[in-house]
């Protein structure tokens, strides 16, 4: 797996409103969108295209066009809902699918819930979009999912990672025969007894939307 960490002064500013406790959650959602989309100018460096003309008010002009297949973009709900604005923003002719995931907080492990995607995803580039790689498990789980159904290119895409998380990905996904790769805005300093990030933003998900019980 390849990571990627995006070193731009406008990341790191976005970044560290994020992380302000007193950000409140619309700001939250407005910030995570615009960041989402310059992870996602570097995240989509090696999207797949093919050569188009088109005319111009001139003359012909050669340029390229997403090629078939279209890529698809899965957030990992509930809280990598909240990136799909700042994607799609990028890239509106991609699909979208869902794959729903929460983990154990006891365990630390992922439990899937809900998926809506394609059965057959044979050819096709995935970009999944969860915020926080923690533990790693939920992360790796959808990679697995979707290159059982036959994606054959997975990039991810996060706000944070913690070096416990990456090296936990790297080990789950080592037979993997599919390029992945893992396109971060920061890596962080450690996980705590809890599973949280440090220093982290605190839960993505509940600073986006809200608690929920």
């Amino acid at each position: 797996m390849e990571l990627r960490v995006v070193d731009h002064p406008l990341v790191a500013h976005k970044l560290t409103l994020l992380r302000d406790r007193d950000t409140d959650s619309p700001t939250f959602r407005r910030l995570t969108e615009e960041l989402v989309t310059l992870l996602a100018y570097e995240a989509t460096r090696e999207v797949r295209v093919e050569p188009s003309t088109v005319p111009t008010p001139v003359a012909a002009a050669p340029g390229v066009r997403l090629r078939e297949p279209r890529p698809m973009v899965v957030p990992i709900l509930r809280a990598g809902l909240g990136m799909l604005e700042g994607m799609s923003r990028l890239m509106p002719t991609a699909e979208v699918g869902f794959v729903g995931m929460v983990r154990n907080e006891e365990t630390l492990q992922p439990v899937t819930y809900a998926e809506r995607l394609p059965t057959d995803l044979s050819g096709r580039q995935c970009y999944v979009l969860d915020p926080m790689l923690a533990t790693g498990g939920s992360l790796a789980t959808a990679v697995r999912f979707l290159v059982d159904r036959g994606a054959d290119h997975i990039t991810c895409i996060c706000l944070l990672a913690a070096p416990e998380g990456i090296d936990r990905m790297r080990e789950l996904l080592a037979e993997l025969e599919v390029p992945t790769t893992l396109v971060v805005a920061a890596v962080d300093e450690r996980l705590n007894e809890q599973g949280f990030i440090v220093p982290g933003l605190g839960d993505a998900g509940d600073r986006l939307y809200g608690v929920a019980d």
